[in-house]
């Protein structure tokens, strides 16, 4: 998808190679498949979706929703998590990881981060123990592997096995991830994975769950039962996403980032296009699009994406090292932080990043620079870093942290990386030249 206009970006749809882009184009005229399996089909593609995380993960139960919060809502009803009951996760999340959580009326405990980026057990120990002698109800922990870096997953297991709670694990950000070589989302009670426009793999929506549990896993399968399909029209609006950002809304802001904007934003306006993260999310809602099935044509793009998933990571690996590599002098690397405290240095280990082995959806790094200040200079240079993860302890910058019931002071670790984070892309579309001007470009201005 080489174009002459490209920028560098670190979101739009930044996984879609031509054969993902054709493949959505051939799914737009064939709207007798955007919902249901056809009867030639010999196996619908989204249970061929969901028996192909069941080998790669080695799990007894997978099952497919129409996005990561979806199969969320779908834990939390198998888990049986009522009003008033809490579940702690980390601050310096995104809102669609907290409004599933507050539509079952429970109470979403912030938790603040370590090092890594990802909660923190000392921290974590503290607000179970404030809950209990409260006498508040804690239910479940959910751990999220930021930017496809894993938790602490044995300290955190161990606590919520002393505490009787329930540990989800977030993977959104964390597919093909693994700690002891063995994967994220096989360590805790319960996992969901995200199929997001930027995830690791995308179906520009979708999502899901995994478990080895009996109980936990019938209950997931009886919450997609009770569900209906998104509508044609909301189908429609995803199979669009690839095909218009790579053949007319990259190019646009290739030349310029007004110009991006402005197409993007009337895409939106006819809704020919829909967001990411919708407006009602921002206020602690969920709209009427979640929770509902996996449709027939996101599962097939899924399933496309899935097949390169190994290829993908491993040149996010490459791009990563590249990154700490070059920048080490400069910025503050997201594997120095981890392992400058000791974090998983095991002699015994030939992986640069001990017993973890990650897979960077992003790099993140942090900066005592102005943030807003760096990713301006970078967007003169159709250089775009802004994926939103950024500024405030649940992004959106602009999602409303009262309605997230988050108290400002309460996590302050989380609150500070938020203003120093900046995210380089390590997707598949981004090249050593690429990153050679990312990195380039932040030498400079860091000079």
């Amino acid at each position: 998808m080489m174009n002459f206009f490209r920028p560098i970006s670190i979101s739009l749809s930044p996984n879609t190679e031509k054969d993902d882009v054709f493949l959505a184009l051939k799914l737009l005229f064939q709207p007798w498949r955007w919902q249901k399996e056809q009867p030639s089909e010999s196996r619908p593609p989204t249970v061929e979706l969901e028996e192909e995380f069941k080998r790669y993960l080695g799990v007894k139960y997978a099952i497919s929703f129409n996005s990561g919060r979806s199969a969320l809502m779908a834990i939390l009803d198998a888990l049986e998590i009522k009003n008033g009951d809490e579940v702690l996760l980390q601050a310096f999340t995104c809102n669609s990881a907290v409004n599933p959580i507050l539509e079952r009326g429970a109470k979403p405990v912030y938790v603040d981060i370590d090092d890594t980026l990802n909660l923190d057990p000392v921290d974590l120990k503290r607000k179970i123990t404030h809950s209990i002698n409260s006498g508040r109800a804690p239910k479940a922990i959910m751990i999220q592997h930021n930017f496809g870096w894993p938790a602490k997953i044995e300290e955190i297991l161990k606590i919520a096995r002393e505490n009787n709670l329930y540990l989800i694990e977030d993977c959104a950000h964390s597919l093909g991830a693994k700690y002891e070589g063995r994967p994220c989302g096989t360590f805790g009670d319960v996992a969901f994975f995200s199929f997001g426009r930027d995830k690791i793999i995308s179906s520009v929506f979708g999502g899901l769950a995994v478990t080895n549990n009996e109980k936990i896993g019938e209950g997931l399968k009886r919450f997609q039962a009770g569900l209906f399909f998104p509508s044609s029209f909301w189908i429609c609006q995803q199979l669009w996403h690839p095909i218009l950002m790579n053949y007319l809304i990259l190019p646009a802001y290739g030349v310029n980032s007004t110009l991006g904007r402005v197409i993007i934003g009337v895409f939106h306006k006819l809704l020919i296009l829909s967001k990411a993260v919708y407006k009602k999310e921002k206020k602690g809602k969920i709209p009427q699009h979640f929770p509902k099935f996996l449709p027939n044509a996101l599962a097939i793009l899924g399933l496309n994406q899935f097949k390169k998933l190994e290829r993908f990571n491993e040149h996010r690996r490459e791009i990563a090292k590249f990154y700490e590599r070059e920048l080490i002098n400069f910025y503050l690397p997201l594997a120095t932080r981890a392992l400058a405290k000791g974090e998983d240095e095991r002699s015994s280990s030939p992986k640069p990043w001990g017993a973890r082995q990650p897979i960077f959806m992003r790099y993140p790094v942090l900066t005592n620079l102005n943030t807003s200040d760096v990713l301006k200079a970078a967007r003169k240079r159709k250089i775009y870093l802004d994926d939103g993860w950024r500024k405030s302890p649940v992004v959106p910058p602009d999602t409303d942290i009262e309605k997230m019931q988050y108290l400002l002071g309460s996590c302050p670790r989380a609150e500070k990386v938020a203003k120093s984070i900046l995210n380089l892309p390590t997707h598949i579309n981004i090249s050593q030249d690429d990153a050679k001007r990312v990195v380039n470009f932040l030498k400079t201005y860091g000079d």
